[in-house]
């Protein structure tokens, strides 16, 4: 059986800029509880890494002095997470090394199709 269906519904951009302005507890809040949605909508076996990344999001950005740099430290974040997805598609080794992960080749069993 699947995860919900969810149809979030966001504020406009103004709306959330007006709130993360004038109240940045209640802006933390809608976001907290946004994200706690989303990870819920998702599949059980997702869940656990949607939490670990959330936190660990939530950890990098505790350290942050302004929202553009908040912008910019996520960007970095993001942008290291495609390089390492991108390196484990191309079959990367010394990535999977240094975080102790074990890659095993693929092998087809046949390769004649026909």
């Amino acid at each position: 059986m699947g995860a919900p269906s969810l149809n979030q519904t966001l504020p406009s951009f103004d709306e959330m800029m007006e709130l993360a302005e004038h109240n940045p507890e209640a802006f933390a809040q809608f976001k907290k509880e946004m994200c706690e949605e989303m990870i819920m909508s998702a599949s059980s076996e997702m869940q656990d890494r949607l939490w670990a990344q959330q936190s660990h999001i939530d950890r990098v950005v505790r350290h942050c002095k302004n929202p553009n740099h908040t912008n910019i430290v996520l960007m970095k974040e993001l942008s290291l997470q495609m390089n390492k997805f991108q390196c484990a598609l191309d079959g990367d080794v010394e990535l999977d090394e240094e975080i102790g992960a074990q890659v095993i080749p693929f092998k087809p069993k046949d390769t004649n199709w026909g």
